[in-house]
């Protein structure tokens, strides 16, 4: 099960917490700090509560604040790959695939959902950012997953012909657009992930 949300007075003291160490350009201290946070309260809260907010407010106005944007991504995704990983423990994937689109840098999104996936007892394929699409169906071939999840940071990699095209390919594949690059609209069989719980539902998490 999800944890609930983060009290509002917690929310804005971790957020001030979180803000002052990439200020700080400290991104080890970003880091400890989403583990500890994640560890109270779990990943879905921190994510969508603390992590998503601050870099949505990092514009990348001038060179300061993308410095400081930089060290607070770097040390969010520490903290989220740190966090629950044995790697002596065998999780099973449960057939879900996660993978940033060809030419996306950006994949934050899908390092927590494998961090939520992981808090919950279960494992992903997780192959990172700028995953060539012939590299994917590549993967797919190779894994057999029943649950695919692509995210796209900006609409200049959300393609959504691409995903159809690629869903069409692999009709045994649920494919899903995670991410808010993926502006177009595109028809069955991809479906578009609009929320992080609807995320993981999707990769067989309950709410």
């Amino acid at each position: 099960m999800l944890t609930d949300p983060m009290p509002v007075g917690a929310v804005e003291t971790a957020r001030k917490r979180l803000s002052a160490a990439a200020e700080d350009l400290d991104a080890n201290r970003v880091a400890a700090l989403v583990l500890e946070f994640a560890a109270d309260v779990g990943v879905a809260a921190v994510w969508e509560g603390l992590c998503v907010p601050l870099l949505a407010g990092l514009r990348g106005r001038d060179a300061a604040e993308i410095a400081v944007e930089h060290a607070l991504s770097e040390g969010v995704r520490i903290g989220l790959d740190v966090h629950r990983r044995d790697p002596g423990r065998q999780l099973r994937t449960d057939g879900v695939l996660l993978a940033g689109v060809e030419h996306e840098a950006h994949c934050l999104g899908l390092h927590a959902m494998a961090a939520a996936l992981r808090e919950q007892g279960r494992g992903c394929l997780h192959l990172g950012p700028a995953l060539p699409w012939a590299a994917l169906g590549s993967a797919v071939l190779r894994a057999r997953p029943r649950t695919v999840v692509l995210w796209s940071q900006t609409p200049v990699t959300g393609r959504a012909y691409r995903l159809v095209r690629f869903g069409r390919d692999f009709p045994g594949v649920r494919v899903y657009a995670a991410g808010p690059g993926w502006i177009e609209p595109f028809p069955p069989p991809s479906t578009r992930l609009t929320s992080f719980s609807a995320a993981l539902a999707a990769c067989g998490v309950p709410a």
